[in-house]
């Protein structure tokens, strides 16, 4: 019996042992993770119709830019900030002088065909951009007939520049066409060739088909390209569905057609909001509204004076315009430089609005306000009046009498005059008669900031700086940051520019507008990024993933 109690004995303190043990240790819980997976299709609505896929003539038609965002590529290519990243290109270099290029073409480089991507076909697109059938802008082709191109070798080339142009980087971004395919077809025969139905790329996806119902093209079909260089996408097809307008676009979502829309419109806003299952996402357009005054009339002699500039910006409720007429699809606006931008500043003073501080500016300049109220007039005692021009749409003309009706609280008569806005730039601003208009500043395919071309003394006569603003520190600031390569340089140089612009004011920057995409939630990846060219919202798409897969974490967590 002793001996029987003592092995009882020591089995209990064997179990108290291993309890205490036991309760000693924390559980360890591993993980599981969602990782993206191959697989799925992505249909999207794009609002429009189908012309033709060919980098060289889609400027004018959003629906072939998205489409061919995904086929074509170019030898560079700009995140959202603006910064150059390498695309067919898998390095350049440049010289001191900041006159030379080169650039070498990724080894593994191939069009959907299967041929390698050369330097010649490089300079074979470059000869159709600067050709009669290029869609491509006359400045733009003006650039590269200065260009001096060499071919050094299938894989690298060099720009020679006539004189330093850091900007130069914006210029090489065009989808680059395929010389083996397009050469032996006259230039002025390229408009009406088949490869624009049926082409062949070098970007993500290949073509596959167009979808057509009743002899009309209503979709296009793209598959994942198996040599790409770049990542590969998760989703393996993508289908494009063409519709008339973002309302018919959205029927098509809730009828089950498509996963996403290229475009909310404020139209549709209000009813796409209502689906639970719909993600938007908002960026900013690479446009500015800005209203500008012509500094050199002499009619208005008052539009020389910062600090009436000043109080009539002070004295505009821009937000306002922004809530009711934009429906908030817009961001205000505080100076020339898209925000987002590397080169936006951020520290520049903010004006709200303030009508009793406007006229408070008004009063310590001298101006002249009648206690009863009325018309305020200048120092000269000449009335505060002016023709403002806006373009005859819907959107403008509401502007233009927000405007007004701003401006009179302050005492100062805005008269309006609507015409074209073709007629507008090239008649009125060009030729500098004017004496306020209200335009937007259209900043496509340019992520290089560089402000030169409406800022500078240079461009007041013939150019596009329409204010005829002559300040000669800005305009030296912007003369160096077109010559300095390094970026830190570059970024002072414009942050000073932004200074100098929002003490003087020469025109008055109203907002940015916004862009806004939606996409069913089933969509996983989808980014909202600052945009330069609506097209850009597809950047992300290799991230894009309609499928998961669940693993365990590498590491256990304890």
């Amino acid at each position: 019996m002793k001996k029987l109690r003592w092995q009882i004995f020591v089995v209990i303190i064997t179990l108290i042992l291993v309890g205490i043990l036991l309760l000693s240790q924390q559980p360890v819980i591993q993980t599981i993770l969602s990782q993206p997976t191959s697989g799925g299709v992505y249909t999207e609505a794009l609002i429009g119709s189908m012309s033709r896929f060919n980098p060289l003539l889609d400027r004018n038609n959003a629906p072939d830019r998205d489409v061919d965002r995904l086929l074509f590529s170019g030898l560079i290519r700009f995140d959202s900030r603006g910064m150059p990243l390498p695309d067919l290109a898998e390095a350049w270099g440049t010289s001191q002088d900041g006159m030379i290029y080169n650039f070498s073409i990724r080894p593994n480089a191939f069009w959907h065909d299967g041929e390698a991507v050369t330097t010649d076909d490089v300079i074979f697109t470059i000869d159709l951009i600067k050709s009669n059938i290029s869609f491509y802008p006359q400045d733009v082709k003006a650039l590269w007939d200065e260009v001096e191109i060499k071919r050094l070798n299938e894989k690298t080339m060099q720009f020679r520049l006539p004189e330093p142009f850091v900007p130069f980087l914006d210029y090489l971004t065009f989808g680059i066409l395929p010389q083996h395919l397009l050469g032996t077809i006259p230039a002025d025969q390229i408009l009406n060739a088949a490869f624009n139905l049926n082409p062949i790329g070098s970007g993500p996806y290949q073509f596959d088909h167009l979808l057509v119902e009743n002899g009309q093209i209503t979709g296009t079909v793209l598959t994942l390209a198996p040599n790409y260089y770049g990542q590969k996408p998760y989703i393996p097809q993508v289908v494009f569905r063409y519709y008339p307008s973002s309302a018919t676009a959205l029927d098509a979502y809730q009828q089950g057609e498509v996963m996403g829309i290229s475009q909310i419109t404020s139209g549709i806003l209000d009813d796409a909001l209502l689906e639970e299952n719909l993600s938007l996402y908002t960026s900013r357009r690479p446009e500015l509204s800005l209203i500008f005054f012509n500094l050199n009339n002499g009619e208005v002699p008052f539009f020389q004076d910062s600090a009436f500039r000043k109080a009539l910006l002070t004295g505009l409720n821009r937000q306002r315009m922004i809530n009711q007429l934009l429906r908030g699809q817009a961001i205000p606006a505080d100076g020339p430089i898209l925000p987002g931008s590397w080169a936006y500043y951020d520290g520049v003073e903010s004006i709200a609005y303030d009508s009793e501080s406007a006229i408070s500016i008004l009063k310590k300049e001298g101006y002249i306000i009648p206690p009863e109220g009325g018309e305020v007039r200048a120092k000269d005692g000449q009335f505060l009046s002016f023709t403002l021009l806006h373009p005859d749409d819907a959107l403008h003309t509401a502007l233009a009498e927000y405007i007004q009706q701003d401006w009179a609280k302050l005492g100062v008569e805005v008269k309006l005059q609507a015409m074209p806005y073709e007629q507008l730039i090239y008649e009125n601003l060009t030729n500098r008669q004017y004496e306020a208009a209200l335009v937007d500043l259209n900043l496509s395919y340019t992520p290089d900031p560089d402000p030169y071309p409406f800022w500078h003394q240079a461009e007041a006569t013939g150019g596009q700086n329409y204010a005829q603003w002559d300040n000669r520190p800005a305009s030296e600031y912007l003369e160096r940051a077109r010559i300095t390569a390094d970026i830190d340089a570059r970024a002072r140089l414009y942050r000073n520019f932004q200074v100098i612009f929002a003490q003087e004011l020469p025109a008055l920057p109203l907002y940015f507008p916004t862009y806004t995409f939606g996409v069913d939630a089933r969509v996983y990846g989808v980014q909202a990024a600052p945009l330069y060219d609506t097209s850009d919202r597809l950047n992300s798409i290799a991230a894009w993933h309609l499928l998961t897969r669940r693993s365990l974490e590498a590491t256990p967590t304890p």
